[in-house]
């Protein structure tokens, strides 16, 4: 199991969060989605023997948000 996290800067409201955790049902190898419009957060657990995270990301961009990488702590 794998993990990425993105930032989706036009996540603003609970529609938004339905619509990008339904890539767990859109999207093979997907396990699980958490999306958190007040942080603007994505987490997406998935197989990547089934799919890439250039896939997740590319799905996300189909749906019409622009995933960017999620900050990480220095």
């Amino acid at each position: 199991m794998e993990r990425i996290e993105f930032m989706i800067p036009d996540m603003s409201c609970t529609a938004c969060v339905m619509t990008l955790e339904g890539l767990e049902e859109d999207l093979g190898g997907v396990q699980r989605v958490n999306a958190e419009y007040r942080r603007q957060r994505l987490m997406v657990e998935y197989d990547g023997t089934r799919v890439t995270a250039e896939q997740i990301a590319a799905a996300v961009r189909a749906l019409g948000y622009q995933p960017l990488p999620w900050p990480s702590r220095p």
